[in-house]
């Protein structure tokens, strides 16, 4: 398929792709090797577990207050 040929999605995807690939050839992959610990693992799986529940997640302003980011959350708005 040549680009002239490409919807504007499909050629974003190329692009998104072609971006990935480059910077993944660059910077690695800076967590390889590592472990996850067992608190987070245990976090995301009830996360996931509340989702599949349906139950609502935080909001992002929420989130950046709850991390102390309340400056820089306004300023995105």
């Amino acid at each position: 398929m040549q680009v002239k040929d490409m919807t504007v999605e499909q050629l974003r995807d190329l692009i998104r792709h072609t971006v990935e690939q480059c910077l993944e050839e660059y910077l690695g992959d800076a967590d390889a090797g590592l472990e996850v610990k067992e608190e987070v693992k245990l976090k995301l799986l009830e996360s996931m577990k509340r989702k599949q529940a349906g139950e609502s997640s935080m909001e992002s302003g929420e989130v950046y207050q709850k991390i102390g980011m309340k400056a820089i959350a306004m300023q995105g708005r």
